[in-house]
């Protein structure tokens, strides 16, 4: 790790210091407080965002032995004895300037990628191809944005040879600063799409932006099939004076493209490369993989690599792990895997990642050797050792020679350590009943096979697979939070198992992110939170009298709605002498479900004063249609109401609580409905009712199964139950293993639904059995046994399905049947 002088990086950052003397080394770089590992070592950059400001975690951090700290707003030093303080207009322009300082100390080739789609494919495949020349440091995983970028450059160090990082931007005027800090030697861009498209005006507009992390290059690297940008590099030499080194279909093309032949398992590509012929072959088949592989082909060509080991190397490429795991594990255990690169940037996060699951106590992590990690062994381990403990890791098991060498350091760190030379070391004294009811990190270099240990550690069910993807539903908490004012806070909604995603899981990341307050349906599902360690404050929408002690007991919250239940839960409180005990009010103010009717609001009053068992810390309402243009003249109406009757409630009782009526849709519609705190539910998931095909939102979810059998059917048969699947055709037959009891609807039967397999729509065809269909695949090519099929996600939306299915999104998502595993993954 870099190492510098707390007052060396006051001169880079421009910034002032409280104490002139002051002596601290600084190594590590830290943005968020639950990511400390390294106390003394880390300065904390006080960054502000539109919801957040850092500097409202300066305290605590103090208490956890930080004392370095980069401020923008005054702070009283007095509070805090012997911390050092550096006071800048900006902390992230602070932040950047020191990596744009630190990269500018070294004169090794640095390759910048950016594009719309491939870049951390290409940036892995390009380390996979020279890690065994060159001592590489690069992107960990996505890290490119503002403050990702920053992170990837601080570790560069004088033993590296070649550095390669990401450059992602999502809004004009972005890209300039990243190219101030990467100043690559070597530019790439992978291509131009739609993706990020809402930040400009045009697609032109977007491709200039990300073309201005090329301005110091030497050499730009790009494909000439793609109009768009062979146009603009070429017509404007005085703007890119660099050598263009492009690849494509033409015979101009620096490395011209002969022929593409694509078979089942592999493609294979016949290049001309300064009038020499040859060819590459790839275990990919798809357009993308190719393209990507050009791109790398391209580089190391520009690098000087001979085409002949570019073959033979080529042929070798893996499946890039775009992200961490969370699957359910053998015994009770979940299992993270992450078994696929072992560095210390991507280990950091994995360990991360670990950190945040609270479902048990028990925490293990599988490590191999790290294979490239920058530092020295006898510095590394001693390093990951004091990270495992800060992270309070009971258990390392340990595979290779050289984490087998520094043993003691994992015991000094009083972890329970064993140790194996090779993986076929620890398969052959594997034995299940050694791991049970703990969450296990798998985290290993691709040369130790960690997969192997993954396929004996994982809970082995149903084919069929809900994916959760956890970036996307940060993505869509951080869209909704932009749309609300500062002060207003956020209750997510996690009843009916998180609309099927999962509820601790989903409620682990949503405290993770800080959000102020969850809403589950049952009393129960609160219980199993607390459990599983969520400690947000939980209110609980329906509940009744054999609840109350579970409801206390779990420090839950309660929707009081009626009379009677309040009298109940009045009485029991008594008996069991607690007073002032936080509740929610629910007003009905035109659903006409559950709720006080607003000519009940004196009587209301009047009992919650006379009784001490209450403290009023919300009053609510329920809209009827906020995502329904044609009723917004009603949704202002119970909007009146209910703020009349929150004024007669709050002077009564004399003291004021939080307010909320809006939900998903009127986040979007009604700002001016937002008070006190909103309510966030389907939405976080990628549904807005209001805008069923938004943008700015991302799915979360995605249902796989597989194809179970492939037959050939004559004209004239029929398929499934009651003959209903008429063959009029010579036909194709798929089975796949979905059926309703799975959650996929009867109403599907019959062509009615459609499966996405291979880039394709395929119809169902016959009645939707309990545990299978029939998916008519005549005409295709390619699906046997085993081919994936995706039952809605991102090519085939929920909302698309819901209406084959003549019902709502909310209805298919709560209706995945919990015997479907639940796969979480990090990107």
């Amino acid at each position: 790790m870099p190492a510098y002088p707390v007052h060396t990086i006051a001169e880079i950052t421009g910034g002032a210091l409280n104490q002139p003397e002051a002596g601290a080394v600084i190594e590590h770089l830290l943005l968020d407080s639950r990511k400390l590992v390294f106390p003394e070592s880390s300065l904390f950059f006080a960054l502000k965002t539109e919801r957040r400001d850092g500097h409202g975690f300066i305290a605590e951090l103090y208490k956890r032995s930080v004392r370095n700290f980069i401020i923008s707003e005054p702070v009283d030093f007095s509070e805090y004895p012997g911390a050092v303080f550096i006071t800048v207009k900006d902390t992230l322009h602070a932040l950047q300037a020191l990596a744009a300082y630190h990269r500018n100390s070294f004169q090794i080739p640095v390759i910048g990628i950016t594009g719309s789609n491939g870049k951390t494919i290409v940036k892995e495949w390009l380390n996979h191809l020279m890690e065994q020349d060159l001592r590489i440091i690069r992107s960990p995983k996505s890290y490119n944005s503002q403050i990702g970028v920053p992170l990837s450059i601080w570790p560069m160090s004088a033993s590296d040879q070649l550095a390669i990082f990401e450059a992602g931007i999502s809004e004009r005027r972005e890209m300039v600063k990243l190219a101030e800090m990467i100043r690559p030697t070597i530019g790439l861009i992978t291509n131009i799409g739609e993706a990020h498209d809402l930040g400009f005006s045009s697609l032109i507009e977007k491709l200039q932006e990300k073309l201005l992390l090329f301005r110091q290059s030497e050499t730009i690297i790009y494909c000439s099939d793609h109009e768009l940008i062979d146009d603009l590099l070429r017509r404007n030499p005085t703007s890119f004076p660099q050598r263009l080194f492009c690849w494509g279909h033409s015979a101009e093309a620096d490395l011209e493209i002969k022929s593409t032949s694509v078979g089942n398992q592999s493609a294979t590509v016949e290049l001309e490369y300064y009038k020499k012929s040859f060819q590459f072959s790839i275990p990919f088949t798809d357009e993308a993989s190719i393209e990507n592989a050009i791109h790398c082909c391209c580089t190391l060509l520009l690098l000087g690599y001979d085409p002949a080991i570019i073959s033979e190397r080529m042929v070798q490429l893996p499946v890039v792990a775009m992200r961490l795991e969370l699957k359910k594990g053998i015994n009770g255990c979940s299992l993270i895997n992450d078994s696929y690169s072992a560095d210390w940037s991507s280990f950091k996060i994995a360990l991360e990642f670990l950190a945040r699951q609270q479902q048990v106590e028990q925490k293990t992590v599988i490590l191999s050797d790290f294979k490239q990690s920058g530092k020295e062994n006898d510095a590394l381990y001693p390093d990951i050792a004091a990270a495992l403990r800060q992270k309070n890791v009971q258990r390392l098991i340990g595979i290779g020679p050289s984490i087998s060498e520094f043993a003691k350091h994992f015991e000094y760190a009083g972890i329970r350590c064993r140790f194996f030379l090779t993986t076929a070391d620890f398969l052959e004294q594997f034995h299940p009943s050694d791991f049970r009811d703990e969450t296990i990190l798998l985290k290993g270099a691709r040369a130790f096979e960690f997969e192997r240990i993954s396929q004996v550690l994982e809970q082995q069910v149903h084919q069929t697979v809900l994916e959760i993807n956890l970036n996307h539903i940060t993505h869509n908490l951080k869209r909704y939070q932009q749309l609300l004012q500062p002060e207003t806070r956020l209750m997510v909604m996690v009843k009916a198992f998180s609309y099927g995603a999962g509820s601790f899981e989903i409620a682990n990341l949503l405290q993770f992110h800080r959000v102020d307050w969850l809403a589950v349906a049952y009393t129960d599902e609160g219980a199993d939170l607390r459990k599983a360690g969520i400690r947000l404050p939980i209110m609980v929408m329906n509940t009744d009298a054999a609840a109350f002690e579970t409801l206390t007991t779990y420090d839950l919250q309660p929707e009081l709605y009626s009379f009677e239940m309040t009298r109940c839960f009045d009485a029991f409180l008594r008996s069991e002498a607690v007073i002032e005990y936080p509740v929610h009010i629910k007003l009905d103010t035109g659903m006409h479900r559950l709720g006080f009717a607003p000519e009940e609001m004196d009587a209301l009053a009047d009992f919650l004063l006379q009784t001490r068992s209450f403290r009023v810390v919300s009053v609510f309402s329920h809209l009827v249609a906020g995502e329904d243009p044609a009723e917004d003249a009603f949704t202002l109406h119970q909007a009146e109401i209910f703020k009349s009757c929150c004024a007669i409630l709050q002077k009564k009782l004399g003291y004021g609580f939080i307010k909320h009526i809006a939900n998903t849709a009127a986040i979007r519609r009604f700002p001016q409905l937002q008070m006190d705190m909103v309510r966030l539910g389907i939405g976080l998931y990628g549904v807005d009712p209001s805008h069923p095909e938004h943008a700015d939102l991302k799915e979360v979810s995605t249902l796989k199964t597989t194809v179970a059998q492939v037959r050939k059917v004559s004209a004239g048969e029929t398929v499934g139950y009651n003959r209903r699947g008429k063959i009029v055709r010579d036909s194709v037959i798929a089975t796949i293993r979905i059926g309703y009891a799975d959650g996929y609807p009867r109403t599907l039967g019959n062509s009615a639904g459609h499966v996405w397999i291979k880039g394709k729509l395929y119809p169902t065809i016959g009645s939707i059995c309990m545990d299978m269909s029939m998916i008519d695949i005549t005409g295709s090519e390619g699906i046997t046994e085993g081919t994936e099929v995706v039952v809605f996600g991102e090519r085939l939306s929920v909302s698309r399905l819901a209406e084959w299915a003549q019902t709502i999104p909310y209805e298919l998502l709560t209706g995945i049947s919990p015997r479907v595993r639940r796969l979480y993954f990090e990107e």
